[in-house]
């Protein structure tokens, strides 16, 4: 699912909300979750999971094409871990 089907899916189960107030609640949402990340919080939705990010440490890498070493920097990413009820729900 995509966030534009996304959110006229979610449109099309609130009838009495616009689209373009279900559009700018989801991108409100999506956007709140990624300063919290960058802020480096964890954000958890009970019974869906919880973000949070991981540091990944500098390494040497190789170039897939010429197979030269590659210095990659240090970096932070995303990591999402799955919750109790979402696993149970994907699993029965």
């Amino acid at each position: 699912m995509t966030k534009s089907e996304l959110i006229a899916y979610l449109a099309e189960e609130n009838p009495h909300l616009y689209q373009r107030d279900v559009e700018r609640i989801v991108t409100t949402i999506f956007d709140e979750i990624a300063t919290a990340l960058a802020r480096g919080d964890r954000v958890e939705l009970r019974g869906f999971g919880a973000f949070s990010i991981k540091q990944r440490n500098a390494r040497i890498g190789r170039n897939p094409r010429t197979g030269a070493s590659v210095n990659v920097a240090a970096k932070r990413v995303p990591y999402f871990k799955t919750g109790k009820q979402l696993r149970e729900k994907l699993n029965s």
